[in-house]
């Protein structure tokens, strides 16, 4: 009878360290996720009684209450632009990245063709964006084609590193493993180097989900009378900070939004 007791009580405490462990966990989880808007929500109030303390004008840096104004007041305007920045972000991560999946897997599978062409990626790389994108324009025209070009061009490099590292990530007994059981090349692709680039390729798709982003608006910039990066040049020019602002976050929205896509992704795919 004691010792049905005891294993009683035995039970009963490890269920409480059960409890409590999912207890301190899930205050873990909203800790996680209550500082980071907590610290948000500390700065904006900074800037709103720092720039109403001062007096700051609006035209230099408006209050959040201002920008708020704004964004609701024009969000017809910055919804019509903020459709063209979309696609254009989209079609050029897509293109930049599936080219750089492409060149890397070639890149594994040939030497000969990584030292041709690897040293042209680099070189190209090097060359700051905001003095290739007029150059782009030229060639392609001030359609959205330059726009998706640069996009995919300021995508395109860090995704080819990854994927060329994550397809090498393969251990050495791994591939002489297979070679012994006789696994052909594509085997060995699909079985092998495929799920070790993974982790690396999707590292690389953060990144770029938020700099097709600034390839998009860097390519408006230079020649376009619609798109987010063009209402941040027409809103500068005009002295309307609160528009400038609001057409800023709104871009950085663009930017999150395409990150937890790829975020979300990841953890659908990358399992293990």
């Amino acid at each position: 009878m004691s010792d049905m007791e005891a294993t009683l009580e035995q039970n009963v405490d490890q269920s409480s360290d059960t409890e409590a462990a999912e207890t301190d966990f899930q205050n873990s989880r909203l800790a996680e996720i209550l500082i980071p808007i907590a610290t948000a929500i500390g700065l904006l109030l900074v800037w709103q009684f720092g720039v109403r303390l001062f007096g700051v004008p609006e035209y230099i840096a408006p209050a959040p209450s201002d920008v708020a104004a704004e964004f609701v007041r024009e969000f017809p305007l910055l919804l019509r632009n903020f459709w063209p920045t979309l696609y254009e972000s989209v079609t050029g991560f897509l293109v930049g990245n599936l080219a750089a999946i492409l060149i890397a897997i070639a890149f594994v599978h040939s030497r000969t063709v990584e030292r041709a062409f690897f040293p042209i990626a680099v070189f190209i790389n090097t060359i700051p964006i905001l003095a290739i994108a007029p150059i782009l324009v030229l060639i392609f025209g001030a359609g959205m084609t330059a726009k998706v070009v640069i996009a995919a061009l300021i995508c395109f490099f860090p995704t080819l590193v990854n994927m060329v590292r994550g397809l090498q990530a393969v251990s050495p007994q791994a591939l002489e493993l297979a070679r012994i059981l006789s696994a052909s090349k594509t085997e060995v692709f699909w079985k092998m180097r495929l799920p070790s680039s993974l982790p690396f390729l999707f590292s690389a798709l953060k990144i770029a989900a938020t700099t097709c982003v600034i390839g998009a608006i860097v390519g408006e910039w230079i020649g376009a009378d619609l798109g987010l990066g063009a209402l941040i040049i027409d809103s500068t020019f005009n002295y309307r900070s609160s528009l400038l602002y609001a057409t800023v976050f709104m871009s950085s929205g663009l930017s999150v939004i395409l990150f937890a896509t790829v975020s979300i992704a990841e953890k659908l795919v990358v399992r293990w």
